[in-house]
């Protein structure tokens, strides 16, 4: 439909592949065809701001820089209980979680819907990216983070522009959440032991966030585990554990709800639960 409605429009063209080849091959399909200085990578799902290209563009200006993300925010916030949390998430990923790495210059992950790169830069990872296994066959999650790690191997900076905003589509129930979160996961988990020789050279913070990225999730499980342990062996309840995760969670939403200037963050409390029985 999208070709049909711009087939007569000389700034587009499309490729059409045989059949369905998943996210990294089409990239790399087109990236092969096109010619441009840079290339901004869009999801389907996702609308982004007029300005959004000239602001991405501008930060690309300095040659040290091989990609950078814009804001991303749920075009569909209001559909559902998820995915007001959902959005809230997100901001909560760009604004505090990329905007702390990027002013270390080096964001682990410039995510799908609102990315650009260095062509120059890409083209000289692509047989890499291309390659990537996981447990011996080709890798059909993880893009994103993966080839941001490999600009960051390379000796490019990556940026976040919180000007720059995309409204994409989120997940609007706990399946397809799930989903989502898995895949993520195991990007993070894996992408992270690749990327991990890059942190000697760089600043003390990512280091701290790196290690906070993946051990926090497994030490929430963990203190999970033992508090239901507890009240299965003891028929105690585990109030401490309770007490524990129940306060950070109060402190994080708390902070949030005050730099964002919304109450609404407050609410956003019980994606903890989401996060702990998922």
């Amino acid at each position: 439909a999208e070709q049909l409605a711009y087939a007569g429009d000389a700034r587009f063209e499309f490729i059409m592949l045989p059949r369905n080849v998943g996210k990294r091959k089409a990239q790399i399909a087109a990236i092969s065809r096109s010619s441009g200085d840079l290339i901004l990578n869009v999801d389907s799902d996702t609308t982004l701001a007029s300005d959004v290209v000239s602001k991405l563009s501008q930060k690309m200006r300095d040659p040290a820089v091989g990609a950078v993300m814009g804001q991303l925010v749920a075009s569909n916030q209001s559909d559902s209980w998820l995915t007001r949390l959902i959005d809230m998430e997100y901001w909560l990923a760009c604004n505090e979680e990329r905007a702390a790495q990027g002013r270390f210059g080096a964001v682990m992950c410039c995510c799908g819907p609102c990315a650009m790169y260095r062509r120059s830069a890409f083209v000289l990872l692509l047989d890499q990216y291309e390659t990537q296994l996981y447990r011996g066959k080709p890798s059909d999650f993880g893009e994103d983070r993966h080839l941001t790690i490999l600009m960051l191997s390379a000796g490019f900076r990556t940026e976040y522009v919180p000007s720059a905003i995309a409204a994409t589509v989120v997940p609007d129930g706990l399946a397809a959440y799930l989903r989502q979160q898995l895949r993520w996961a195991r990007s993070t988990f894996r992408d992270t032991l690749l990327g991990l020789h890059l942190l000697r050279g760089m600043n003390w913070y990512l280091t701290l966030d790196v290690v906070g990225q993946n051990a926090g999730p497994l030490l929430l499980a963990l203190s999970v585990l033992a508090g239901l342990a507890q009240f299965a062996l003891t028929g105690s309840v585990p109030w401490w554990t309770i007490g524990t995760i129940g306060s950070l969670t109060l402190i994080r939403c708390g902070v949030a709800a005050y730099r964002a200037r919304q109450l609404r963050f407050l609410g956003f409390s019980l994606h903890t639960l989401v996060n702990v029985f998922l």
